[in-house]
């Protein structure tokens, strides 16, 4: 059976480094792939690179727009495909980060940016969503200390990335069967084996219930 799994979480949550070991674990047992958004195929990483360049300073709307037009292509061309072959699709960010960045932070209010992406992916919504909860400023320590390079997202104000974690927690209160939230600043062994532990659970209820 193929399921989409997508993981959400703010500037330095470390979900980069999760979906890799969740791919490794899962990848055992189950035909897996991982991508990413924006991005995950060719026009949505030059997307990518037009959205995350620090310097490509942009509307609101535009940047919303683009992140949905980036989104529509990895769905169509990667994701749905993938899908329809029976996999796994572990996707770094999808629709729940337009709604905490753009919705919340950017202002723009979370029905016009769903509008915009009930157009991009139209019903094809995630089966669960893994929440990586960290408070900001540890995230942007995070980010500062390693080697991962800055982008423009990054270099936000702090009251902006306050208004991100503020959106994803009120949308993992409103949609808590397919949101699951993991703090984020445990170690990155046990974050690992409290997401595995989530994901085995909802495979083996869906095995169980088909």
């Amino acid at each position: 059976m193929s399921y989409f799994i997508t993981f959400e979480g703010p500037e330095g949550s470390g979900k980069t480094t999760l979906i890799s070991k969740v791919h490794t674990q899962l990848s055992k047992s189950h035909e897996v792939i991982m991508t990413r958004e924006p991005g995950g195929i060719g026009i949505s990483e030059m997307i990518r690179e037009i959205l995350l360049a620090e310097g490509n300073d942009m509307d609101e709307r535009t940047e919303a727009l683009l992140f949905a037009a980036s989104r529509r292509q990895h769905l169509v061309e990667k994701v749905i495909p993938s899908l329809q072959a029976g996999k796994i699709v572990l996707c770094d960010r999808f629709i729940d980060s337009s709604i905490a960045y753009q919705g919340y932070a950017r202002g723009i209010g979370t029905e016009a940016v769903m509008e915009i992406n009930r157009f991009a992916i139209e019903d094809h919504m995630p089966d669960l969503t893994i929440y990586l909860k960290l408070d900001p400023e540890i995230g942007l320590d995070r980010i500062s200390s390693n080697q991962r390079g800055h982008n423009r997202l990054d270099a936000e104000r702090i009251d902006f990335h306050k208004a991100v974690v503020s959106g994803y927690n009120e949308l993992s209160e409103n949609y808590p069967n397919r949101i699951r939230t993991i703090d984020a600043s445990q170690s990155p062994e046990r974050v690992l084996e409290d997401t595995m532990e989530i994901i085995n659970q909802y495979l083996n209820q869906e095995v169980n219930q088909s």
